[in-house]
């Protein structure tokens, strides 16, 4: 609504000298001021006054206790306002008291900035949040319907062998069958073959027993003896079934298994569990040989350091050419390997020797790491900087190679800026690409899934691409600075905002989840989770690597 004291139609004019919009108003006597009367006004001693803006005439209220004063200031004790009589009466006298003005005025900032901060930063937060609810219980019932999907093709699976394994004994029954009876048979055919023997012979023996021809009777010969034992006498030991008894166990090994759900909080507050101090210059990389120890190196010197959680140097190792090291990664087997930049080989190191796993021809290695299936994922850039990639080996074999998007544009910026990067849980390649000043995430077949250049959350639609992501724009003129890359068993994507002293977590689609940054972090760098989801980050300049716990 506009201020009748701007209306044209109604122009608010010093009660004094008539000048229109006067600044002041005298809260006790209730009149308008211009600067020029001010002073007039206040001059008249007889009674007291209470100069205010204009704007916040009327904030001071009758005094309840005096009724001829108004409350000029309040009682931070009690809370309530106070006339200047009361302010140095008995009640309030070892109370705190402020001007109820500059009180008002301070609160009504506070106020404006709550809102603003509410409305612009706090509110959108929260309807992102909500927008994304939905999309969570979508995500719940697709997974469900996934695995109770894969739960009737494992049940359809074992019903199917079930009923083979069956019928197949159902066709042995069936050949049993068929040899008893044609075994019963073939005694048949002997038998009914037989009696008509039989029977010829009781009759010639009648007929010889009535005779009195002695040759003939001379001539009989007994064949009691030949019919005396049946023909094809068998004995049959008559299949049985016995059931096994149905184990249950045995029956929910053979499905398989479902995994526990997992449900884990971010905290708000990460905690620092351990502060170890290196002796590495300019120290940029970190990885883990064990929950307990850790190799590390830097930028000014060609030592690598394995240090266990208490600081104590375990091992040190120099690079076989003598120079630094440009990235360092432990693998499956707890060997460690590392890029030189300047000789542009990639070697291992185990136990004592160093053996030079692969030497580049026109490309210099910067970052890598060793992935699930025990392969090495290395970024190079070109001899001429003016290409990058993503190189997978087997051992020394280049498996594969990733460079280009499906429209032919290049995935990552050129240049020799060490391009930190990660295996996540589900394969897909991350990449910390500091030239682009983005996250660059690709699946395990090299195809673009998404770049993060940070909030707000806008997708960009363009091939495969999903969004870029430079951090929260809290600081006018800041940029994304990211170097390290790490991720958890969640899936999430941790990074490295360097020149920002912080640590952006995102999830595996690229949704931003929060910051990693009221912890006293300095500069942070390399960073490492690991398998507890403990997060490891070295400090370029304090030499520190800090374990913190962002998870509860």
């Amino acid at each position: 609504m506009e201020d009748p004291m701007y209306s044209l139609q109604d122009v608010i004019r010093c009660d004094l000298c008539e000048t229109p919009v006067p600044p002041k108003h005298c809260d006790i006597c209730h009149i308008h001021l211009c600067e020029a009367c001010m002073e007039e006004h206040l001059s008249d001693e007889s009674i007291d006054h209470y100069i205010v803006p204009f704007k916040l005439r009327g904030i001071t209220p009758k005094c309840t206790k005096h009724s001829t004063e108004v409350c000029t200031h309040l009682c931070t004790t009690c809370t309530i306002p106070v006339c200047p009589l009361c302010v140095v009466s008995s009640e309030h006298e070892q109370h705190y008291t402020i001007d109820i003005l500059k009180c008002f005025e301070y609160k009504r900032e506070r106020m404006q900035e709550d809102l603003q901060n509410l409305e612009n930063n706090i509110y959108p937060k929260y309807q992102e949040a909500a927008t994304n609810i939905p999309v969570q219980r979508a995500d719940v019932n697709k997974r469900s319907q996934k695995l109770t999907t894969a739960l009737d093709k494992q049940g359809e699976a074992l019903h199917t062998e079930i009923d083979t394994i069956i019928q197949g004994m159902k066709s042995e029954i069936d050949d049993i069958d068929a040899q008893h009876k044609a075994a019963i048979d073939q005694q048949e055919v002997a038998i009914n073959h037989t009696i008509p023997e039989i029977t010829q012979a009781i009759l010639d023996l009648k007929r010889l027993l009535d005779t009195s021809d002695v040759c003939l009777v001379y001539e009989y010969t007994s064949r009691t003896e030949e019919f005396r034992s049946l023909p094809a006498q068998f004995q049959v030991t008559l299949p049985t079934f016995t059931p096994q008894e149905i184990n249950r166990e045995q029956i929910h090994q053979q499905i398989g298994s479902l995994s526990e759900l997992a449900i884990t909080f971010l905290l708000d507050e990460p905690r620092i569990l351990a502060d170890i101090q290196t002796e590495c210059e300019y120290l940029r990389s970190v990885s883990c040989l064990s929950d307990s120890e850790l190799w590390t190196c830097g930028s000014l010197d060609n030592i690598l350091r394995l240090y266990n959680l208490q600081g104590e140097l375990l091992r040190s190792v120099q690079t076989k050419s003598g120079n630094y090291p440009r990235d360092i990664a432990v693998t499956r087997s707890g060997d460690l390997v590392y890029t030189d930049y300047h000789d542009r080989s990639i070697n291992l190191v185990s136990g004592t020797q160093i053996q030079t796993l692969i030497t580049l021809q026109g490309w210099t290695p910067l970052g890598l790491c060793s992935t699930a299936s025990g392969d090495l994922l290395v970024t190079m850039t070109s001899d001429d900087d003016k290409q990058t990639k993503v190189v997978r080996y087997s051992g020394s074999t280049e498996k594969q190679s990733i460079q280009w998007d499906n429209q032919g544009k290049p995935l990552y910026s050129s240049g020799p800026y060490t391009k930190y990067l990660s295996e996540n849980r589900n394969s897909d390649i991350c990449v910390a690409d500091l030239g682009a000043r983005a996250v660059v995430v690709v699946s395990a077949a090299g195809k673009l899934r998404f770049r993060y250049t940070g909030p707000p959350f806008t997708p960009r639609s363009a091939g495969k691409l999903r969004f870029r992501y430079t951090g929260p724009p809290s600081t006018p003129g800041e940029s994304f600075d990211p170097r390290g890359i790490t991720t958890d068993s969640q899936a999430n994507i941790l990074t490295s905002d360097c020149d920002n002293y912080r640590i952006h977590i995102i999830n595996k689609d690229g949704l931003f989840l929060r910051f990693i940054h009221n912890c006293g972090l300095q500069l942070p760098c390399g960073l490492y989770v690991d398998s507890r989801d403990n997060l490891f980050v070295a400090e370029r300049n304090t030499r520190k690597v800090k374990k913190l716990q962002y998870y509860k």
